[in-house]
Protein backbone atom coordinates (compact mmCIF):
# COMPACT_ATOMS: atom_id res chain seq x y z
CA UNK A 1 0.00 0.00 0.00
CA UNK A 2 1.67 3.45 -1.17
CA UNK A 3 1.95 6.30 1.26
CA UNK A 4 0.15 9.32 1.19
CA UNK A 5 1.37 12.69 0.77
CA UNK A 6 -0.11 15.43 3.39
CA UNK A 7 -0.28 19.27 3.07
CA UNK A 8 -0.61 21.90 5.82
CA UNK A 9 -3.21 24.29 6.05
CA UNK A 10 -2.88 27.02 8.56
CA UNK A 11 -6.32 28.14 10.25
CA UNK A 12 -5.89 31.80 11.37
CA UNK A 13 -8.31 34.48 13.20
CA UNK A 14 -9.13 35.85 16.38
CA UNK A 15 -9.67 34.10 19.75
CA UNK A 16 -13.13 32.96 19.96
CA UNK A 17 -14.16 33.09 16.23
CA UNK A 18 -14.85 29.21 16.31
CA UNK A 19 -12.08 27.78 14.00
CA UNK A 20 -12.00 24.68 16.43
CA UNK A 21 -15.49 24.12 16.21
CA UNK A 22 -14.69 24.61 12.05
CA UNK A 23 -11.49 22.33 11.40
CA UNK A 24 -13.45 19.57 13.88
CA UNK A 25 -16.76 20.09 11.18
CA UNK A 26 -14.55 19.90 8.40
CA UNK A 27 -12.25 16.91 9.15
CA UNK A 28 -14.87 15.00 10.81
CA UNK A 29 -17.91 15.95 9.20
CA UNK A 30 -19.86 16.54 12.12
CA UNK A 31 -20.12 19.38 15.19
CA UNK A 32 -17.85 19.26 18.30
CA UNK A 33 -20.27 19.54 21.18
CA UNK A 34 -17.95 20.91 23.79
CA UNK A 35 -15.34 23.08 22.36
CA UNK A 36 -12.37 24.34 24.21
CA UNK A 37 -9.64 27.20 24.14
CA UNK A 38 -6.74 26.59 21.80
CA UNK A 39 -3.24 27.21 23.99
CA UNK A 40 -0.58 27.12 21.19
CA UNK A 41 -1.52 24.89 18.44
CA UNK A 42 -3.72 21.65 17.55
CA UNK A 43 -4.19 19.50 14.47
CA UNK A 44 -6.83 17.82 12.88
CA UNK A 45 -6.45 15.63 9.65
CA UNK A 46 -9.03 15.46 6.72
CA UNK A 47 -8.60 12.73 4.44
CA UNK A 48 -8.98 14.04 0.96
CA UNK A 49 -9.87 13.19 -2.63
CA UNK A 50 -7.85 15.27 -4.88
CA UNK A 51 -9.81 16.00 -8.23
CA UNK A 52 -12.14 13.20 -7.57
CA UNK A 53 -14.01 11.37 -10.31
CA UNK A 54 -11.51 12.57 -13.11
CA UNK A 55 -7.89 10.54 -14.17
CA UNK A 56 -6.35 13.09 -11.91
CA UNK A 57 -7.75 11.51 -8.97
CA UNK A 58 -5.31 11.16 -5.89
CA UNK A 59 -5.72 10.80 -2.32
CA UNK A 60 -4.18 13.47 0.40
CA UNK A 61 -4.21 14.16 3.99
CA UNK A 62 -4.98 17.62 4.92
CA UNK A 63 -3.76 18.46 8.21
CA UNK A 64 -5.91 21.56 9.70
CA UNK A 65 -3.32 23.81 11.83
CA UNK A 66 -5.87 25.44 14.48
CA UNK A 67 -3.74 28.65 15.73
CA UNK A 68 -4.81 30.25 19.28
CA UNK A 69 -5.16 33.85 18.58
CA UNK A 70 -4.51 35.08 21.96
CA UNK A 71 -2.51 38.12 21.55
CA UNK A 72 0.04 36.98 24.41
CA UNK A 73 1.43 34.72 22.17
CA UNK A 74 1.74 36.51 18.72
CA UNK A 75 5.64 36.93 19.22
CA UNK A 76 5.47 32.85 19.33
CA UNK A 77 2.92 31.62 16.82
CA UNK A 78 5.72 31.73 14.34
CA UNK A 79 7.08 28.35 15.32
CA UNK A 80 4.00 26.84 13.40
CA UNK A 81 3.41 28.88 10.30
CA UNK A 82 6.38 27.10 8.72
CA UNK A 83 6.08 25.88 5.76
CA UNK A 84 2.45 27.09 5.21
CA UNK A 85 1.00 25.51 2.23
CA UNK A 86 -2.33 26.89 2.58
CA UNK A 87 -4.36 29.75 4.27
CA UNK A 88 -7.71 29.68 6.18
CA UNK A 89 -9.03 32.64 7.52
CA UNK A 90 -11.51 32.74 9.72
CA UNK A 91 -14.01 35.37 11.49
CA UNK A 92 -17.25 35.25 13.46
CA UNK A 93 -19.72 37.00 11.63
CA UNK A 94 -21.83 38.80 14.31
CA UNK A 95 -18.18 40.12 15.34
CA UNK A 96 -17.35 42.87 12.92
CA UNK A 97 -13.71 43.44 14.73
CA UNK A 98 -12.62 40.04 14.09
CA UNK A 99 -13.07 40.32 10.02
CA UNK A 100 -11.49 43.49 9.99
CA UNK A 101 -8.51 42.18 11.77
CA UNK A 102 -8.17 39.24 9.22
CA UNK A 103 -5.99 42.23 7.83
CA UNK A 104 -3.56 41.81 10.45
CA UNK A 105 -3.63 38.30 10.35
CA UNK A 106 -2.71 37.58 6.89
CA UNK A 107 0.06 40.34 7.63
CA UNK A 108 1.23 37.98 10.32
CA UNK A 109 2.03 34.89 8.62
CA UNK A 110 3.34 36.92 5.54
CA UNK A 111 5.71 39.44 7.48
CA UNK A 112 7.07 37.48 10.02
CA UNK A 113 10.75 38.98 9.97
CA UNK A 114 8.95 42.09 10.92
CA UNK A 115 10.64 42.57 14.48
CA UNK A 116 7.72 45.16 15.50
CA UNK A 117 4.66 43.15 16.17
CA UNK A 118 2.66 46.89 16.51
CA UNK A 119 3.22 47.59 13.13
CA UNK A 120 1.54 44.73 11.59
CA UNK A 121 -2.14 47.00 11.53
CA UNK A 122 -0.13 49.35 8.95
CA UNK A 123 1.14 46.60 6.53
CA UNK A 124 -1.05 46.28 2.88
CA UNK A 125 -1.37 42.87 1.75
CA UNK A 126 0.23 43.12 -2.01
CA UNK A 127 -2.40 41.84 -4.21
CA UNK A 128 0.75 40.88 -6.49
CA UNK A 129 1.85 38.21 -4.26
CA UNK A 130 -0.98 36.22 -4.83
CA UNK A 131 -1.18 36.21 -8.94
CA UNK A 132 -0.03 33.86 -11.32
CA UNK A 133 0.89 30.31 -10.45
CA UNK A 134 3.24 31.04 -7.48
CA UNK A 135 0.18 32.42 -4.68
CA UNK A 136 -0.27 30.16 -1.74
CA UNK A 137 -4.28 29.54 -1.85
CA UNK A 138 -6.58 31.22 0.80
CA UNK A 139 -9.91 30.62 2.06
CA UNK A 140 -11.95 33.15 3.63
CA UNK A 141 -15.14 31.59 6.55
CA UNK A 142 -17.44 33.65 8.47
CA UNK A 143 -18.56 31.41 11.24
CA UNK A 144 -21.58 31.66 13.41
CA UNK A 145 -23.75 32.09 10.01
CA UNK A 146 -26.98 31.16 12.51
CA UNK A 147 -26.19 34.01 15.06
CA UNK A 148 -25.83 37.07 12.73
CA UNK A 149 -29.71 38.48 11.24
CA UNK A 150 -30.99 38.28 8.30
CA UNK A 151 -29.46 41.67 7.23
CA UNK A 152 -26.35 41.05 8.45
CA UNK A 153 -25.41 37.97 6.73
CA UNK A 154 -27.20 38.89 3.65
CA UNK A 155 -25.45 42.21 2.99
CA UNK A 156 -23.10 43.84 5.50
CA UNK A 157 -21.06 40.94 6.98
CA UNK A 158 -21.07 39.73 3.20
CA UNK A 159 -19.88 42.78 1.88
CA UNK A 160 -17.00 43.12 4.68
CA UNK A 161 -15.63 39.45 3.80
CA UNK A 162 -15.64 40.12 0.55
CA UNK A 163 -12.96 42.75 1.22
CA UNK A 164 -10.22 40.45 2.27
CA UNK A 165 -11.60 37.59 0.13
CA UNK A 166 -11.21 39.88 -3.04
CA UNK A 167 -8.43 41.11 -2.45
CA UNK A 168 -6.32 37.37 -2.23
CA UNK A 169 -8.88 36.53 -4.72
CA UNK A 170 -9.89 33.84 -2.35
CA UNK A 171 -13.36 32.19 -2.57
CA UNK A 172 -15.44 32.94 0.73
CA UNK A 173 -18.13 30.74 2.36
CA UNK A 174 -20.53 31.14 5.51
CA UNK A 175 -21.21 28.18 8.15
CA UNK A 176 -22.68 27.00 10.79
CA UNK A 177 -20.13 24.96 12.44
CA UNK A 178 -23.19 23.61 14.65
CA UNK A 179 -24.75 21.93 11.90
CA UNK A 180 -22.66 19.34 9.41
CA UNK A 181 -25.22 20.25 6.40
CA UNK A 182 -23.13 23.63 6.46
CA UNK A 183 -20.58 21.85 4.41
CA UNK A 184 -22.80 18.51 3.08
CA UNK A 185 -21.58 17.66 -0.21
CA UNK A 186 -22.73 19.07 -2.87
CA UNK A 187 -23.71 22.61 -1.72
CA UNK A 188 -21.50 25.94 -2.54
CA UNK A 189 -19.86 25.75 0.87
CA UNK A 190 -18.97 22.09 0.40
CA UNK A 191 -17.30 22.51 -3.65
CA UNK A 192 -15.52 26.33 -2.42
CA UNK A 193 -13.74 24.15 0.33
CA UNK A 194 -13.21 20.79 -1.88
CA UNK A 195 -11.77 23.09 -4.82
CA UNK A 196 -9.83 25.40 -1.84
CA UNK A 197 -7.78 21.94 -0.85
CA UNK A 198 -7.37 21.01 -4.70
CA UNK A 199 -5.50 24.45 -4.91
CA UNK A 200 -3.36 23.72 -1.87
CA UNK A 201 -2.40 20.53 -3.60
CA UNK A 202 -2.21 21.59 -6.55
CA UNK A 203 0.48 24.10 -5.70
CA UNK A 204 2.54 22.25 -3.61
CA UNK A 205 2.76 18.98 -5.58
CA UNK A 206 2.19 19.42 -9.12
CA UNK A 207 2.80 23.07 -10.07
CA UNK A 208 6.21 24.02 -11.57
CA UNK A 209 7.55 27.56 -10.37
CA UNK A 210 9.12 29.31 -13.64
CA UNK A 211 12.86 29.86 -12.68
CA UNK A 212 12.60 33.11 -14.30
CA UNK A 213 9.57 34.00 -12.05
CA UNK A 214 10.00 36.99 -9.67
CA UNK A 215 10.42 35.10 -6.01
CA UNK A 216 10.93 38.41 -4.26
CA UNK A 217 7.32 38.51 -3.18
CA UNK A 218 7.32 35.07 -2.07
CA UNK A 219 8.05 34.33 1.61
CA UNK A 220 10.71 31.87 1.93
CA UNK A 221 8.54 29.26 3.78
CA UNK A 222 6.12 29.52 0.60
CA UNK A 223 8.65 28.15 -2.07
CA UNK A 224 9.66 24.84 -0.06
CA UNK A 225 11.70 22.46 -2.86
CA UNK A 226 11.74 19.48 -0.32
CA UNK A 227 9.36 17.18 -1.76
CA UNK A 228 9.33 15.78 -5.20
CA UNK A 229 6.76 17.12 -8.37
CA UNK A 230 5.42 13.72 -8.56
CA UNK A 231 1.78 12.59 -8.88
CA UNK A 232 2.76 9.06 -7.01
CA UNK A 233 2.92 9.47 -3.19
CA UNK A 234 6.48 8.91 -1.95
CA UNK A 235 6.26 9.63 1.78
CA UNK A 236 4.72 8.28 4.59
CA UNK A 237 1.98 10.34 6.48
CA UNK A 238 2.71 11.21 10.23
CA UNK A 239 0.55 11.14 13.06
CA UNK A 240 -1.00 14.35 14.34
CA UNK A 241 0.72 16.71 17.17
CA UNK A 242 -0.94 18.89 19.62
CA UNK A 243 1.06 21.91 20.36
CA UNK A 244 1.13 23.83 23.59
CA UNK A 245 2.70 27.00 24.92
CA UNK A 246 3.31 27.98 28.47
Amino acid sequence: MAAIEKVKVVVLGDSGVGKTSLTYLIAHNKPLMSPGWTVGCSVEVKLHRYKEGTQAQNTFFVELWDVGGSNGHRNTRNVFYQPTHGIILVHDLTNRKSQINLQKWLSEILNQDNSNPNQLSSVEVDSEQFLGSTQIPILVIGTKFDLAEEKQRKNQYRRLASSIAEQCGADELFVNSHQPRSLAPGTSNSVKLTRFFDKVIERRYYSRISPFSDRRRIPAYMMSTSTPLSNKPNQQYLSPRFYHMD
